[in-house]
């Protein structure tokens, strides 16, 4: 009984330091010295460069990224 009692008292007390943690700060994402726009506008540029890097590898699977040399004739 004893060592489920401490290690109750040993979670209890983790979680009452994680709350005492980000109780005061948050869990912003922004980062010191950065408002919180700055941020925002970090992420979507973030998001915006995943999905073309994403694009370009897809392009680069199915071969659509040069053009195809099967004639030799240009099509407009």
């Amino acid at each position: 009984m004893k060592s489920v009692s401490t290690s109750v008292c040993k979670v209890f007390l983790a979680i009452l330091l994680s709350i005492l943690v980000f109780l005061p700060c948050g869990c912003t994402t922004a980062q010191l010295g950065e408002t919180q726009a700055q941020g925002h506008r970090r992420h979507i540029r973030n998001l915006r460069i995943n999905q073309r890097q994403m694009m370009e590898d897809i392009d680069m699977v199915f071969m659509t990224d040069q053009p195809s040399r099967l004639t030799d004739r240009r099509i407009p």
